[in-house]
């Protein structure tokens, strides 16, 4: 019996470009195929190879937002009292010693410079070989320009700064035609206390001195920076503990002394809390903080004493939640009250799980959080080890059995215009829908 044949042709599949192995075998040739599949991925044709995921995301974000991938276009430099500002402001600037012995020698004999930026994407520092800054004065990269992904486009500086990963963008992988004869090669440099970005360091030079190990080489460095970081925070906070430990051993109940940015460095009559969410400002000697309840506060060196009063509850007045999803990776939430306000800046998880509650004011079980985050009921250690930590520094404000904001709280969310900016980096479920479900109603919705 004979068998048919069909004449239907198998779909041809695609992968994304090697880049590293291309380059290493042949640097021009990568150069030439990324530059085809730029035309033809911008031209809304179908190219031979797929863009790299991280690109062709990138891409697809630039075009969202309007960028010219054919046009240079700059915004203005800083100015030179802005950028000593900013640098004597930034955390940077106590790792520089480790980002310099780090990349420096070897960028400079490898024709590259090192930039670091902070995390609005603005360079404050430039340094490395004397003919590639000046090839780099050409692209704008000077300092006290502005890098970010969303004014030029897809590149080592703004991308890695979105994306929160080390990105190395190697000629035509730039969005911006005019800097494909360029590679560079960036890594986040986050506060390793909460993970809040700080900054982006970046390797860059002429396409034709990129190498394969530079991705690896910028990423540890920039981890060498971020333990530099957690050194320094570790023996503030020792400073502050010998001066507070004498106090702490007088006082009677509640107590704890807490740096400016309310991490703990000693306590007394309570369970240990790694942090507590301080006031912006602190204008008078009494407070409300979530966690603790109406509290005393004294100036220590370096930091605060919070005495708790037996009082814990909410204070009348602190009924506005202000969850701000609005700005890309950067996340709060604002609690406003009778006796101050303050802010915490949320972790990507933490972000996910406010918003998840604040669609579900009547509340949401361990296991119904599980369900929207991960698609498995099931998880709930997960989830209520994450909304234990949440509780840290929302106490009061937030319930639980099922965890809910309080029932007489004003919640609002601040969300992005662009509804495929809502929590980008999310993979739940639940998140995921209601991403689709304001993609085909043009806006998003709360409730």
């Amino acid at each position: 019996m004979r068998r048919a044949v069909s004449t239907r042709e198998a779909p041809v599949t695609r992968s994304p470009v090697d880049v590293t192995r291309l380059a290493a075998v042949d640097a021009a040739q990568a150069a030439r195929v990324l530059d085809e599949v730029r035309n033809a991925t911008l031209a809304g044709q179908r190219a031979r190879l797929d863009p790299r995921p991280v690109i062709g995301e990138s891409w697809e974000r630039m075009l969202r937002n309007g960028v010219d991938p054919d046009h240079d276009f700059r915004a203005g430099l800083l100015a030179p009292d802005e950028i000593e500002r900013r640098r004597r402001d930034s955390p940077l600037r106590h790792v520089l010693p480790v980002l310099r012995e780090g990349l420096l020698s070897v960028a400079d004999a490898a024709q590259h410079i090192m930039v670091v930026a902070d995390a609005e994407g603005r360079l404050l520092w430039r340094e490395g070989s004397r003919s590639v800054l000046r090839k780099a004065d050409g692209f704008g990269l000077e300092v006290g320009a502005d890098w970010g992904e969303n004014v030029v486009g897809t590149n080592g500086v703004g991308t890695p700064a979105v994306v929160r990963r080390p990105v190395q963008v190697f000629a035509a992988e730039h969005f911006v035609r005019t800097h494909a004869t360029w590679t560079c090669t960036g890594a986040p440099i986050t506060d390793p206390r909460d993970g809040r970005l700080i900054g982006v360091v970046d390797i860059s030079g002429p396409w034709e001195t990129m190498h394969p190990a530079t991705l690896a080489w910028v990423d540890s460095v920039a981890k060498l920076a971020e333990a530099g970081l957690r050194e320094r925070h570790v023996a503030a906070l020792d400073r502050l503990r010998s001066v507070a430990a004498p106090i702490l051993a007088r006082v009677d109940g509640r107590a704890l002394a807490v740096d400016k940015d309310g991490w703990t460095a000693a306590l007394t009559g309570m369970p240990y809390v790694d942090r507590v969410a301080l006031p912006r400002t602190i204008g008078t000697e009494r407070i409300w903080l979530p966690a603790l309840g109406v509290c005393s506060v004294e100036p220590l060196p370096g930091g605060w004493l919070v005495r708790a009063s037996d009082d814990e509850s909410a204070p009348r007045g602190v009924t506005r939640i202000v969850l701000d999803l609005g700005q890309p990776r950067r996340w709060s939430v604002a609690v406003a009250g009778g006796m101050g306000a303050w802010t915490h800046e949320l972790s990507p998880r933490h972000a996910e799980l406010l918003y998840l509650l604040a669609l579900h004011r009547t509340g949401r079980s361990a296991a119904g959080l599980a369900d929207d985050m991960f698609g498995d009921p099931a998880r709930t250690v997960t989830v209520r080890a994450e909304m234990s930590r949440v509780r840290r520094y929302l106490g009061a404000v937030l319930a639980h059995r099922p965890y809910r904001f309080s029932e007489d709280a004003e919640v609002q969310v601040v969300l992005p215009p662009d509804p495929q900016d809502l929590l980008p980096h999310s993979t739940a479920p639940a998140i995921l829908r209601s991403r689709a479900a304001a993609l085909n109603s043009g806006q998003l919705r709360m409730g």
